[in-house]
């Protein structure tokens, strides 16, 4: 019997480029790999815990406080009085300010996670009581059981870096007294404790759900009706972890760029303040708003797409007339995810052992190589993987046999490449060191208009190469192993997401040091070097921003594949009346959420200026002209308008997402859900790269004019007071980042979890969509 599984002796096929699966494989009899897959899952899960660990006892090693003279840290040459600042000052204003953004970021995510709870409750309530009166009682609560812990799970690695980052923030800062370096290693340990959590928390709570669930089918799964079932309900999983995503990105990016927004206009605009200018209230939300946008929300989008593109590609597996008859086989995605941990494992491990920051450029080349080397070191594991797994004389899966072990090797190393080259072309697009943003720097001499003009064009034209690309990866996938191939492309894009949401989270966690060293007054070089930080990070961001577009892209197709290989509507007709209205009904909803999520965003930004502007008229009226610094209780009140606006404007998005797929699915039938599914898919994919890289180019466009970068491109027709900091040419520039900031960090990325989270509820309640809804009924009838 296949299960419990007994290792056998293996032999050998030595033929060309046909891997090393046993003779027995060849008569599609169940087989065993020579090593266990429960051990190399076991390994990489211990491997990536253990660094994780790591790096958050390096990360609380580091002081949190400036000290005098010789004492304290003695890798901290203590110079700050003889810089001329106040060591007492620094040290009280840094208490404050610290505590402030992790109060407000920890105090956000806790009522932002109690929302989720209630919805996710509820949720499972609900669908599991719809499921199990549908298809069965079992089903149901299996489903359920899998999306309760994709959530938990989910949220707990969002708790975990949040945590982390508000912890390292302050002493990034600090650190950066001493050495740019050491600032920078300070910053990549705290980012590798967010990153490696979730990858590692992710694979963890998989591999133990899927041998929880094969040892409670136990023999049944010899029957790949009841191994089907199995794999079905453990999407449910994946499901769990991408409503987190979608309440993560959407409740967080409004937070973020409503305090953003509020405090640009407030400050920048009507004030012609600094950026981190302590006067100003919004700046600590805006501060706070950093974690809870760009650490929670990405973390939480990109566990989401871990989780579901291992969930569809074991769905893929399962339907598969030969891999299912093997548990080795069937668990192949779950075994490349862990190979891409170990990759991500040694990659920052040689990048911090063999290189070191000795000047400012060597920072981003770094943050670049932890990326590089991850997916230079995954390429030969994923390779292995596919040759000791797969049987050797190919396979058959939903719509194809004479799939060979390399055919699913070139999959996965595709996608990895194809996510690699999107996230490059991000970077050209938005970073201020090739054309395209310094000809948006240049329009801003003009006017905001021509800023915002040519910006909205680059939005667009910046979508045609990573669009066509990713069509190239589906079309190559597709031929290759049809929708298993796609499945394990989007795996292969997210086997380095660990060192992705490593460099990621070191963007935030710098911008908050930076923020932090300004407002507590330190000297301003350790400003200056923070800034080094920070810009290497928005560079680095830029390539995170197209690595989660094409990774969404991927599992939402590779969910909506398994979700047509359950409905068996692989050779569908997509000509049709209810065909044409799913996919126009498609087309519309990506659209629908980004209103309702650029509304949102407007909404709470004019309510933060209000608070601003009420404050300093009050201090005004009390003879306090706006100094000296915004007290505990003002930044408390902008803080709790972010918040509260953030979680009740989440809820209109998040169940647009959720509950469209049902109502269309079961009110107009499964065919014409392919279609919705389709539409939604091309339209969020091609608006989330525009809305991104529009976004990301206005932010980095103010950062070039305020540096002085127009300098190198006027000559001498460059005047500071025309074209520099505080010009008009840089308020220009303010205007295009202010409008840009919802584009780039709430509505472009939020799409991402529309694409994949509508495919995954397709998916989860496959079973129970009837093939004619109810109108197709009535106009049968009728």
């Amino acid at each position: 019997q296949k299960f419990p599984r007994a290792i056998r002796t293996m032999e050998f096929y030595n033929g060309p480029m046909l891997g090393r699966a046993a003779t027995a494989v060849a008569t599609t009899t169940a087989d065993a790999a020579s090593v266990n897959p429960a051990l190399v899952l076991a390994v990489a899960c211990v491997m990536g815990f253990l660094y994780t660990g790591y790096c958050a006892w390096v990360t609380a090693q580091a002081p949190n406080q400036v000290a005098k003279g010789n004492e304290g840290d003695k890798s901290m040459p203590m110079s700050a009085e003889a810089n001329g600042a106040n060591v007492n000052e620094i040290n009280m204003r840094l208490i404050k300010y610290s505590c402030l953004i992790q109060n407000g970021a920890m105090g956000f995510l806790k009522y932002e996670y109690i929302c989720i709870a209630i919805f996710a409750v509820l949720f499972a309530g609900l669908a599991g009581s719809a499921l199990a009166y549908l298809t069965s009682v079992e089903r149901a609560v299996l489903t359920m059981f899998a999306y309760l812990l994709g959530t938990g799970t989910s949220m707990l690695a969002g708790w975990v870096g949040m945590a982390i980052a508000v912890f390292a923030n302050s002493r990034v800062a600090l650190k950066c007294y001493s050495t740019l370096a050491s600032g920078f290693n300070l910053a990549l340990n705290a980012g590798a404790v967010m990153g490696f959590t979730i990858m590692s928390l992710a694979l963890f709570s998989l591999s133990v759900l899927a041998y929880a669930y094969s040892a409670y089918f136990g023999d049944k799964l010899n029957d790949q009706v009841e191994m089907k079932k199995m794999f079905e309900c453990l999407a449910g999983f994946g499901l769990g972890a991408s409503t987190v995503a979608m309440f993560g990105r959407v409740g967080g990016g409004i937070f973020t760029k409503a305090a953003d927004v509020g405090a640009d206009i407030a400050g920048k605009l009507e004030q012609d303040w600094d950026e981190d200018d302590p006067r100003n209230p919004a700046v600590i939300a805006d501060n706070v708003g950093d974690n809870v946008g760009d650490i929670a929300g990405m973390g939480s989008d990109l566990f989401g797409s871990f989780a579901g593109s291992v969930c569809a590609a074991l769905v893929c597996c399962a339907q598969s007339p030969t891999l299912h008859k093997s548990w080795d086989m069937t668990m192949v995605p779950l075994v490349i995810a862990a190979g891409g941990l170990v990759a991500c494992v040694v990659s920052c491990v040689l990048c911090l052992a063999l290189f070191g920051v000795r000047e400012e450029a060597d920072v981003e080349v770094l943050l670049k190589r932890q990326l590089m080397g991850a997916s230079i070191i995954s390429t030969p594991i994923l390779i292995l993987i596919c040759y000791m797994y797969l049987p050797a004389a190919g396979f058959a899966v939903r719509g194809k046999s004479g799939v060979m072990w390399w055919h699913l090797a070139i999959c996965c190393v595709n996608g990895l490449y194809s996510g690699l080259i999107i996230g490059v072309l991000a970077e050209y697009y938005t970073s201020a060191s090739y054309t395209p943003v310094r000809r948006l720097a240049v329009e801003c001499k003009t006017s905001a208009a021509t800023n915002i003009i040519q910006g909205l064009a680059l939005g667009y034209k910046s979508c045609i190469i990573p669009v066509t690309l990713v069509g190239a990866t589906v079309w190559v996938n597709y031929t290759l192993a049809r929708f298993l191939g796609i499945s394990v492309g989007a795996i292969g894009i997210l086997t380095t997401l660990a060192s992705s949401l490593t460099i990621d989270a070191f963007g935030p966690i710098t911008d908050n040091a930076g923020g932090l060293a300004e407002m507590c007054q330190m000297p301003d070089y350790v400003r200056d070097r923070t800034d080094v930080l920070d810009a290497a990070g928005n560079t680095t961001a830029a390539v995170g921003k197209g690595f989660a577009i094409s990774s969404a892209m991927l599992v939402a197709l590779g969910s909506f594949g398994a979700y047509a290989q359950t409905k068996s509507l692989i050779d569908a007709p997509m000509i049709g009346a209810f065909q044409f209205m799913g996919l126009i009904f498609g087309a519309v909803v990506p659209y629908w959420f980004f209103a309702l999520t650029m509304e949102s965003v407007g909404v709470a930004a004019g309510a933060m200026v209000e608070e601003v502007r009420r404050q300093l008229e009050e201090k005004r009226a009390n003879g306090v002209n706006g100094a000296p610094d915004a007290s505990a209780e003002d930044c408390d009140k902008c803080i709790a308008i972010a918040t509260n606006a953030s979680l009740y404007e989440m809820v209109a998005p998040g169940s647009l997402i959720v509950l469209s797929p049902l109502g269309v699915g079961y009110v107009f039938g499964a065919e014409m859900l392919c279609s919705f599914l389709l539409g939604a898919v091309v339209c969020s994919a091609t608006m989330a790269v525009s809305a991104s890289n529009t976004g990301g180019a206005w932010d980095n466009t103010k950062k070039f004019v305020k540096c002085g970068g127009l300098q190198e491109m006027l000559g001498d027709e460059y005047d500071v007071k025309l074209h520099g900091k505080k010009s008009d040419t840089h308020k220009n520039a303010i205007v295009g980042d202010t409008v840009g900031d919802p584009l780039k960090d709430t509505s472009g990325p939020a799409l991402n979890i529309v694409m994949k989270l509508m495919a995954m509820v397709a998916l989860v309640f496959a079973p129970s969509i009837p093939t004619k809804g109810l109108i197709e009924h009535f106009v049968t009838k009728a």
